[in-house]
């Protein structure tokens, strides 16, 4: 009897304490970074940034378009989540890898992009190869001066809808990879069409994509950012 009395005291005294005032409630309690597995807390904290969302778009490639996520593959999207980009502004993510996030975390970013942006009929007919090497910048110069032109002007530095695609800073910070998607996939929010074009003409075939990247990689400058790198510094 006094065993079961001493239970009974116990336990409301374990309830009682529980419930003092100030102590949080267990759904009060906050959740440990690693235990977090709500897309739209991930994806706000680690994504949307750089790379906005359905509502706005961001300064690198819109991940939320449905083009972009037809042509690229899972195993790509985990690998650069995972490991960034190494030499551009693209962090890695992975713990494994010096981020923050569990390989669950990366795992349920790259699912729920494609589940909730991804489109089975987004990529259309003969798409180029989401990844290919560059090809040659000769030829892309004649490409970009017929497709590219009107827009970034005959230099790639700016034209009338378009901005500055030669910008050292941009070159230097940008991958091969990364020119490739943005011809690709284009910057439909900001008005820029990807390889299938305004629809006046015909889509850029895989070798002018190629053609274009290399173009462009050719413009980079050996010291992107130092405005007169061939003069000597006098301060010193």
């Amino acid at each position: 009897m006094r065993r079961a009395l001493g239970a009974c005291v116990a336990l409301a005294l374990a309830v009682g304490c529980d419930a003092l005032p100030g102590r949080p409630r267990p759904g009060d309690r906050p959740v440990r970074p690693s235990e977090v597995m709500d897309f739209g807390t991930l994806y706000g904290q680690n994504c949307t940034g750089c790379h906005g969302d359905e509502r706005r778009p961001g300064a690198a490639v819109a991940l939320a378009d449905p083009t972009y996520l037809a042509l690229v593959d899972d195993v790509t999207l985990r690998r650069v989540t995972a490991e960034g980009v190494p030499g551009t502004a693209m962090p890695a993510f992975a713990r494994r890898a010096g981020g923050s996030l569990t390989d669950r975390q990366v795992e349920l970013i790259v699912r729920e992009m494609r589940t909730r942006w991804g489109r089975a009929d987004a990529r259309g007919g003969a798409a180029p190869p989401y990844a290919a090497p560059p090809g040659d910048p000769g030829r892309g110069a004649h490409v970009y001066g017929a497709r590219c032109a009107a827009c970034h002007g005959p230099d790639g530095a700016g034209g009338a809808s378009g901005g500055s695609i030669v910008d050292g800073s941009y070159l230097a910070l940008v991958s091969d990879q990364g020119l490739r998607t943005a011809i690709l996939v284009g910057r439909p929010a900001l008005g820029m069409p990807g390889w299938r074009g305004d629809g006046k003409g015909q889509p850029l075939g895989a070798a002018e994509v190629a053609d274009v990247v290399a173009w462009l990689v050719a413009q980079r400058r050996p010291y992107p950012g130092q405005p007169y790198p061939t003069e000597e510094r006098t301060d010193g």
